[in-house]
């Protein structure tokens, strides 16, 4: 043995092996009454979160109602802050579903293809 701390050594004795001849024991069933989590379930969450964000939006909007002067393209228009705020933020996830979309459709399109040359084979 030495003195130093960090210096490991094994143990004396081996370590006993795991019994591998029984199988492992499936997890508990859950009890036939449980209430399973349904589509209908998801769309009631979405809905509950959805109202909670429009009213912390509602409340944002209330809360900003200073007028700001937007210059744009030689555009000038005055819109309460939170207003425009809330209109870039729709903006921005308006051009993101539509990205999102079209990548969507591109993977469609390809998946179609290859599906096609994958019957052709047989």
């Amino acid at each position: 043995m030495t003195n130093d701390p960090t210096a490991w050594d094994p143990p004396a004795e081996p370590l006993p092996e795991l019994a591998t001849d029984q199988p492992a024991a499936p997890p508990p069933a859950p009890p036939e009454d449980a209430v399973k989590f349904t589509r209908a379930a998801a769309l009631w969450t979405s809905l509950i979160i959805g109202f909670l964000i429009l009213i912390v939006l509602l409340i944002f909007i209330a809360q900003n109602t200073d007028p700001g002067t937007f210059h744009f393209l030689g555009w000038n228009w005055t819109l309460p802050l939170g207003v425009a705020l809330l209109l870039a933020a729709v903006g921005g996830g308006l051009l993101a579903v539509m990205v999102g979309a079209a990548r969507i459709v591109q993977l469609r399109l390809a998946a179609r293809k290859n599906l096609k040359a994958a019957r052709r084979t047989f």
